[in-house]
């Protein structure tokens, strides 16, 4: 149960935090320039990465013997896991600028003004390229993380957990600003890092044949001791 809503945790904060930057750039090319065309972009590129995950998928489940399969996840996942977690010191320790989804929002409106509107009638192929590459650059690394995580261990967390996280960010869409703008993104990147570095870690070892004390508990005594190190460096950082 604990790695259930854990996987479940996890897949939900990083699809969620991925489609936010997603949505930002689709909004902004959609009030800047013509719905129709953010819309356009946007469908291909998830129509581009449902391919890309019917093939991953498969490939990770079935594909590999359960404990390369188990090294190749926890690899993945601490790829992507201290990434974030590195990003995530920087920010809380104030030696990187805080995510902000609503900032990019607005780069990305300015950006688009600035182009010349396309001729009457005619695909608006700048704004689509926009939405396309925003989407598809986001989406592919939720495909990835989630792949990886319903690779680890049972597929139902994974995907409830992504299927929670669009819903909340299609609704955020609909009234935009003031949700892009309260929501804590350093903070929610942050523990996005603790969790899928904890997974790397706990699938890494049990590919290497290591027994876990308590089974998946130990997913929970990895994240208590990811935290207490990486809150020990943000106050290390910000007083270097």
């Amino acid at each position: 149960m604990t790695a259930w809503v854990l996987t479940a945790a996890g897949a939900a904060l990083a699809v969620a935090l991925e489609l936010l930057e997603a949505l930002a750039i689709v909004l902004a090319v959609g009030v800047s320039r013509r719905w129709r065309d953010a819309v356009i972009g946007a469908v291909a590129a998830v129509v581009v990465l449902a391919v890309v995950a019917a093939l991953v998928g498969p490939v990770l489940l079935a594909a590999l013997p359960l404990a390369l399969l188990q090294t190749v996840v926890g690899v993945a996942l601490l790829l992507f896991g201290l990434e974030w977690l590195r990003k995530g010191v920087l920010r809380l320790a104030g030696r990187r600028a805080p995510s902000d989804s609503l900032k990019e929002y607005l780069e990305e409106r300015e950006v688009m003004e600035a182009l010349p509107p396309p001729p009457p009638g005619k695909p608006d192929w700048p704004a689509r390229v926009v939405a396309f590459k925003g989407v598809a650059l986001e989406g592919l690394e939720v495909v990835l993380i989630v792949a990886a995580l319903a690779a680890g261990g049972d597929v139902a967390p994974a995907l409830v957990g992504s299927a929670v996280a669009v819903v909340i960010v299609l609704a955020i869409g609909v009234v935009v600003h003031r949700p892009l703008a309260r929501l804590p993104e350093s903070h929610l990147k942050y523990a996005v890092g603790l969790l899928l570095t904890s997974f790397g870690v706990f699938f890494l070892a049990e590919g290497m044949d290591v027994e876990w004390p308590g089974g998946d508990a130990a997913l929970l005594y990895v994240a208590a001791a990811l935290l207490v190190v990486s809150q020990v460096q943000v106050r290390r950082v910000a007083t270097a």
